[in-house]
């Protein structure tokens, strides 16, 4: 099978292709050559997904059976690019994100609840931010699913839409923030509750379920999470004690105390959020086509030997804003402790 990647040496577009490779696939990839190393093995095409120039000369490189697009960001250039590979290349299966549906995180969802709505022609500057709600990310990716579905038709396009996404590489930082955080031991401020259900995907699931896409000509819109209820926080950092042989001491702080005291929520504190549907994402039509999530603690544990192992940090901009300082750590934990609530 021949498969065309777009992008291909960050997070998710090298899990796509590490995966396409050990089944003996025909592997090409397209990108700037600017942002990560190209796995070994593949086709390695530069260039540049803004210029017509670039697209036109990949074009000329095909045909593919399948297209993965994890480097579409804008709708324009996502509906410029599609329609350029559209008459070489079987399906487009197009990386999205939760962000496209209107309520997230603010309550539960699945496939047929309310998209944003993005013109596929849309320019970069489509959209905005809200406090706590939509955002212009998640209006420009509605967008490229539009422009994607115009491009290839609904028979030929395959949307995921990932919710957090974690595992090796992982270029944000929350996971890696997490383990690195307990490995320092002493006491840990934990958020909210234990029990608190969460649902990540480890982008290695993900990438494997882009392939069954692939393989097995799906097409349409799947949420792609592990099963709601299926992990919880606790059992979270109890696995980035047992990954990294630390022994912390988990003080969990409830979420109003973590509000009054300023923590911002999912960056301070990753994974961290108080909104109902954060963690309420039904995949079950994709784990129906085939979806398979492996334990949470096997991410946290792979995760852990990767960053052993290479010595590898977050590169993205966004790993800036993630993590809460030692200094506001103990301001929190000792207005926890001053507020009379704790007992124990």
């Amino acid at each position: 099978m021949r498969m065309l990647i777009l992008g291909g040496t960050w997070f998710v577009g090298r899990a796509v292709v590490s995966a396409a490779k050990s089944c003996g696939w025909d592997i090409t990839t397209f990108n700037r050559g600017t942002s990560g190393t190209d796995v070994p093995g593949v086709q390695a095409i530069r260039g540049d997904r803004t210029r017509p120039g670039d697209i036109g000369s990949l074009r000329d490189a095909g045909p593919w059976d399948a297209v993965v697009d994890t480097s579409g960001y804008v709708p324009r250039n996502t509906l410029d690019v599609a329609r350029a590979l559209a008459p070489v290349a079987g399906q487009y299966i197009f990386m999205s994100t939760v962000s496209v549906y209107r309520d997230w995180p603010l309550k539960p969802l699945c496939e047929e609840s309310e998209v944003l709505y993005c013109p596929p022609d849309a320019g970069p500057d489509y959209g905005t931010d809200t406090e706590d709600g939509p955002t212009q990310y998640g209006y420009q990716k509605s967008g490229c699913e539009a422009a994607a579905l115009a491009a290839f038709g609904q028979d030929r396009t395959t949307v995921l839409r990932p919710g957090v996404v974690l595992g090796p590489r992982e270029y944000v930082g929350r996971l890696p923030w997490w383990l690195r955080r307990v490995a320092a031991g002493g006491t840990v401020l934990a958020p909210g509750s234990p029990d608190r259900s969460i649902q990540p995907v480890d982008v290695r699931d993900l990438a494997a379920f882009a392939l069954r896409a692939a393989a097995e000509g799906i097409s349409g819109a799947y949420n792609v999470c592990a099963p709601v209820d299926e992990a919880t926080f606790g059992e979270l950092l109890t696995a980035c004690a047992a990954a990294t042989g630390a022994a912390p001491r988990f003080e969990w702080v409830p979420d109003h105390v973590l509000v009054d005291q300023g923590v911002r929520q999912w960056s301070e504190l990753p994974l961290w959020r108080t909104f109902e549907g954060v963690w309420r994402v039904d995949a079950a039509r994709a784990h129906r086509a085939g979806l398979l999530c492996r334990p949470l603690a096997d991410t946290v544990a792979d995760t852990w030997r990767w960053m052993a192992e290479t010595g590898e940090m977050s590169r993205h901009d966004r790993a800036a804003e993630i993590g809460l300082s030692s200094d506001k750590e103990a301001r929190v934990l000792a207005a926890w402790q001053a507020s009379g609530e704790r007992t124990g």
